[in-house]
């Protein structure tokens, strides 16, 4: 037993490293000081890029837009799609089946056929869209809110309805019963949802693409720009997102086990 618990141990350990090594070369190369404009080998330490992230002309802009899109795509994708997991899972309704089967399309369906479609619909729409940033944005809590309604839906199958019955008991109403019951207990879901969809927001690259028009969002601005140079300031932006995802992450893991702790011993 030993042997095996070792055995799997070293194996958990060697897929951590498969998957992490990666994201240590860009961490590793965003200290590089590359004497032409790839870096691609390693010449020197330098803290230089870290301190002058936004040296190449463009790449701050084309972050802010990404992340104001993320923000405001994660925001409202998450609404909707904890309203949409509401509706599913604790009612019954004609079409709940077939909204079931739609919530998946934008998660099976591939990116580039997703992206062409929109382009397609945002062309003939002229007087309503102008593709850039508002395209975007549709696109991203198009596809986005299907991940938040799965997330959502997941964690309200497994939801104790006698609280919200013990709270009807004791005279709260169903906003109170909502705010007071409900949202503390889903929203951890709610909050590993958005980071989720936050994450696929400021990393695609092919629908955005197809809608941006004129508009550059991060990864579109590193496709460009890879084609002429690979500034090591692009690393510390990608090193940079990275690091605060983790560190949200671990929030959120350390909020959940405080809030179980809590409930336990309140029970």
């Amino acid at each position: 037993m030993r042997v095996k618990h070792h055995l799997l141990t070293t194996y958990a350990m060697l897929v951590i490293g498969y998957l992490m090594l990666p994201i240590a070369v860009v961490i590793l190369f965003s200290f590089n000081e590359p004497e032409g404009r790839f870096n691609y080998v390693w010449q020197g330490f330098t803290f230089d890029n870290w301190a002058n992230w936004d040296a190449p002309i463009g790449l701050r802009e084309s972050m802010i837009t990404s992340l104001e899109i993320g923000v405001l795509s994660t925001v409202v994708a998450t609404i909707l799609g904890t309203m949409i997991a509401l509706a599913i899972v604790r009612h019954h309704f004609r079409g709940r089946a077939s909204s079931n089967v739609l919530v998946f399309l934008p998660m099976s369906t591939p990116e580039i056929v997703l992206g062409a479609s929109l382009l397609a619909l945002f062309i003939q729409q002229t007087g309503i869209f102008v593709i850039g940033f508002w395209t975007i944005f549709i696109a991203h809590v198009m596809f986005i809110v299907s991940y938040i309604v799965v997330t959502v839906k997941a964690r309200l199958i497994g939801f104790d309805r006698h609280l919200e019955e013990a709270a009807a008991d004791l005279g709260a109403d169903e906003l109170t019963t909502f705010r007071k019951v409900t949202f503390p207990l889903i929203a951890p879901a709610m909050l590993a949802a958005s980071l989720l969809g936050f994450a696929l927001s400021i990393d695609d690259f092919v629908i955005t693409y197809f809608v941006a028009g004129g508009e550059q969002t991060f990864p579109v601005y590193v496709w460009g720009i890879a084609r002429v140079a690979t500034p090591p300031q692009v690393n510390v932006v990608a090193s940079a997102i990275f690091l605060v995802a983790i560190a949200v992450a671990l929030g959120n893991v350390l909020w959940q086990y405080r809030s179980s702790r809590r409930q336990r011993g309140a029970a």
